[in-house]
């Protein structure tokens, strides 16, 4: 059974990019354009990772990660989050949050992959 990564981001260029390197490794793929959005798919369907962007309308990523971990059901699932930001401060509040990995745009999509691998648990 393949795993499920969940994809948030504001720029739907980068969620297709994402989810094309993440399908051409066998993943299936949720998008959402804001963290409320996200939030809203959550249905109890068991995603095995999440890659957020942080500065996003409605809900930023910072946000949702903290509405994702409040929820038994996605308590544990790891999240990376995707973004411009690169200050310390902010990589810290994600920490806080409850996100695993902290990636800098622009990314290689082979680095993306990397990353998830040693997140998503086989």
């Amino acid at each position: 059974m393949s795993k499920t990564v969940m994809i948030v981001d504001d720029a739907a260029s980068i969620r297709q990019v994402v989810a094309i390197a993440l399908k051409g490794a066998g993943y299936e793929v949720l998008g959402a354009c804001d963290g409320r959005e996200a939030l809203s798919k959550l249905d109890g369907r068991k995603i095995n990772l999440v890659i957020s962007d942080v500065n996003m309308p409605n809900m930023d990523g910072i946000s949702f990660v903290k509405e994702l971990k409040a929820r038994s059901a996605y308590k544990f699932t790891p999240v990376i989050m995707l973004t411009t930001e690169s200050a310390d401060a902010k990589k810290q509040l994600g920490k806080e949050a409850g996100a695993k990995a902290w990636m800098v745009k622009p990314f290689k999509p082979q680095q993306m992959l990397d990353a998830v691998s040693k997140l998503v648990r086989p």
